[in-house]
């Protein structure tokens, strides 16, 4: 019986020193990508970034995402509705990543789409629709291509534009401030630069929650 209690205590120790040991990871791992996004601050955003919402608002969520990625279409009704809730105080980037073979097509489509005013109108059809043109995590553009009119746009200079080389610029540059930043899956989430440290629905609720009560 003692052996058995002394062994008990033991187990107890050894997981009250990892647990110990994890949270000061976890705490000196917080507190290098805090520094990192603060000392690349002017990485989050750029003049030719996609933007909704209030423009003056006076908190910003900025999303690094990619077309092709499960997580952020299941992100996006929530982002959604986040704008919603706080109407006329959030302004939202989008930023790319596009880390799926075959996701810089989507995203030239995209851009495409955003010459006709219709990038919201198509990026919504791409998740609405994502089961439909990836298979095992890669894109099929030419599947998505195939029904791309359901989005009103017209479908002949989206195969034209697709892949105009300043949309290739745009990803670059994306990828290149992403990395920068430390943003090194999708979706990644900025709330006026700062970065959502903890991955969740609720945890990104309650970061521009804190932002807007701090702001207004």
């Amino acid at each position: 019986m003692k052996q058995s209690h002394f062994t008990f205590i033991a187990l107890l120790l050894m997981l009250a020193a990892f647990s110990t040991v994890a949270l000061f990871y976890n705490a000196e791992q917080e507190a290098i990508q805090t520094e990192r996004t603060s000392n690349n601050s002017d990485a989050l955003i750029k003049d030719y970034s996609v933007r909704a919402g209030n423009p003056a608002a006076k908190v910003t969520l900025v999303e690094f995402m990619d077309p092709a990625c499960g997580t952020c279409a299941q992100f996006h009704p929530f982002v959604k509705q986040l704008m919603q809730q706080h109407s006329g105080k959030l302004n939202l980037v989008v930023r790319y990543l596009p880390f799926h073979q075959g996701s810089d097509k989507m995203v030239g489509m995209l851009e495409a789409a955003r010459k006709q005013d219709k990038f919201w109108e198509v990026l919504e059809l791409m998740f609405a629709t994502q089961a439909q043109w990836t298979v095992n995590h890669v894109a099929q553009p030419d599947v998505f291509l195939s029904f791309i009119d359901r989005a009103g746009v017209d479908v002949a200079r989206i195969k034209q534009e697709m892949n105009d080389p300043a949309a290739i610029k745009i990803m670059q540059q994306d990828l290149a401030d992403g990395q920068l930043l430390g943003a090194d899956k999708t979706p990644s989430f900025f709330v006026n630069g700062k970065p959502l440290l903890s991955f969740g629905l609720g945890q990104l609720q309650t970061l521009v929650d804190e932002e807007i009560a701090a702001n207004y």
